[in-house]
């Protein structure tokens, strides 16, 4: 038996789980694990020329190598792990064994841990793998499973109403409304596209989808579904994560009723994340041409593992013409933490994606009235700011991003564009049977892979990764110029401005006609 001297694998450190350890873990358990690998070739060049590929020639170009799987097999074989799965396209290796041999394997103590009610697998510290994989192995997800992201979503709450002295609430919008409102492409519905939605819980009900569209007067979207990782369909009341998904479908649906949805649903666990954002990417059969996602935590909350696999991921998506939206928070500059600091929320920092911020919009007729930056509160307010983790990218770099408000670091800064989502102007969504309303940047992110999906169709080819030519071309955004998004606690935060901001980025992208891609 081969004797492999180990070392800690790069950026695998997890702080220690909240909540107190369990004694009551079965070490017999059979869990899956996934297994990130390097690529076979350096992807930025190919980026930064905006090549599109299609999924064979990705896989052939940028896909795992079959050396590498192999050193990889050897070693998960002396551990009596078993390969279920190898995606050379996504570079992603599941096996499953029981949990004492993943302790073995990869020298780490699993327990479970309670928090609210809540049982989940914990780790504390660094990964540790075999020296001879150090450049091979990118990542090892599903050893902890613990909640990794919450939805960013908000329903319209009774105080405001009292607040402006109202019993009922104003009504809310529609998709199909704002995008009148946002002059987006007409003519078009979609057609021939697809739009992936990323979900981590909740669930939607054909009934509900059927009802909305129908009282819209709107063609009935085809909504279906794949399950990632044993993930579920499963709706259960309009207060749980059954209200992201219906916002995401709801709006999405009412922009490009023409284009097909797929719900990806996945355990929301880095693993499971991470395993439904690279699905739907390398998705053969479905091949979504945009991404929802609204799911997401600030930076500081993740390891680095997962920073850079992510972002990877969102890389490959940019070769293969797929564009990513990506809600940006809804706690303003401090992300939901406590600490006294700004951060801003990852997925949406990746430089690789859309990341889709917040605003406050009233309107005459089909026209805006007012539109500023959404903040209605410290726990109400849109995301934005200044990764401390991405360098600024190359689109970025005559743009005036300010230094980070906390550490002073300057790098990516977010979000690139906005559109409403105040709670208290948001979007009329139909959800387990109750009409509700709801706000956050997640309704941004939909709306957005909407339009996407309506330009697709009007430029007769994928829009891909959009951010070089929004920032090259800042004209087709509407700036919006007054409001902010600073944490009144610590006086810490951003404020608009003509210009890209990091409150609202370039303003509300509503322009039919994009340099290169819409003419």
């Amino acid at each position: 038996m081969a004797i492999f001297k180990k070392i800690p694998l790069l950026g695998s450190y997890k702080k220690k789980p909240v909540g107190d350890p369990t004694t009551d873990i079965n070490k017999e358990e059979l869990i899956s694990v996934t297994i990130s690998l390097r690529r076979k070739n350096e992807i930025s060049t190919a980026i930064v020329q905006g090549k599109q590929l299609s999924h064979i020639e990705f896989a052939k170009e940028y896909g795992a190598n079959e050396k590498d799987v192999h050193e990889i097999e050897a070693f998960c074989k002396q551990h009596k792990l078993t390969l279920i799965k190898n995606d050379m396209a996504s570079r992603s290796l599941v096996y499953q064994g029981r949990i004492t041999d993943f302790e073995q394997a990869f020298t780490v103590k699993l327990s479970h841990y309670r928090q609210a009610g809540l049982l989940y697998r914990g780790r504390e510290g660094e990964i540790f793998i075999p020296e001879q994989l150090k450049d091979i192995i990118t990542g090892i997800f599903g050893l902890d499973d613990r909640p990794a992201a919450r939805p960013m979503f908000q329903v319209q709450k009774a105080t405001h109403l009292l607040e402006k002295k109202k019993t009922v609430p104003p009504p809310g919008f529609t998709g199909n409304q704002l995008a009148s409102v946002y002059k987006f492409p007409t003519g078009f519905d979609g057609m021939g596209q697809t739009i992936a939605i990323i979900e981590l819980g909740g669930g939607y009900q054909q009934a509900d989808i059927k009802t909305y569209f129908t009282q819209l007067g709107l063609k009935i979207p085809v909504v279906t579904e794949v399950l990632i990782d044993k993930g579920q369909n499963k709706p259960t009341n309009a207060n749980s994560a059954d209200g992201e998904v219906m916002l995401d479908i709801e709006i999405a649906g009412a922009v490009a009723p023409g284009a097909g949805i797929v719900v990806y649903f996945a355990p929301n666990t880095d693993q499971g994340f991470l395993n439904a954002i690279t699905g739907a990417i390398h998705d053969t059969v479905n091949k979504p041409s945009v991404i929802s996602i609204s799911w997401g935590q600030a930076e500081t909350n993740w390891t680095t593992q997962s920073l850079t696999n992510f972002d990877d991921a969102f890389q490959s998506a940019a070769v293969l013409g797929i564009t990513i939206c990506i809600a940006c928070g809804d706690s303003g500059s401090r992300d939901g933490t406590t600490d006294g600091s700004v951060h801003v929320d990852f997925p949406a920092s990746s430089p690789h994606v859309l990341a889709c911020g917040g605003t406050s919009l009233t309107v005459n007729g089909s026209s805006v009235n007012t539109e500023v930056v959404w903040h209605d509160s410290a726990d109400s307010a849109t995301g934005g700011g200044v990764s401390e983790v991405f360098p600024v990218p190359l689109y970025q770099q005559l743009t005036n991003i300010p230094l980070s408000a906390s550490t002073k670091f300057k790098g990516r800064g977010l979000p690139d564009i906005a559109a409403n989502a105040d709670p208290n102007t948001g979007y009329n969504v139909l959800v387990d049977g109750q009409q509700l309303i709801f706000g956050g940047t997640s309704a941004v992110a939909p709306l957005m892979a909407g339009l996407i999906a309506l330009l697709n169709q009007q430029g007769k080819k994928q829009v891909g990764f959009i951010n070089p030519v929004l920032y090259a071309n800042p004209g087709i955004c509407r700036d919006i110029t007054s409001g902010n998004n600073i944490t009144t606690s610590t006086n810490l935060g951003y404020t608009a401005g003509p210009g890209w901001d990091a409150c609202t980025g370039w303003g509300v992208l509503n322009s039919i006609k994009i340099p290169g891609i819409i003419a």
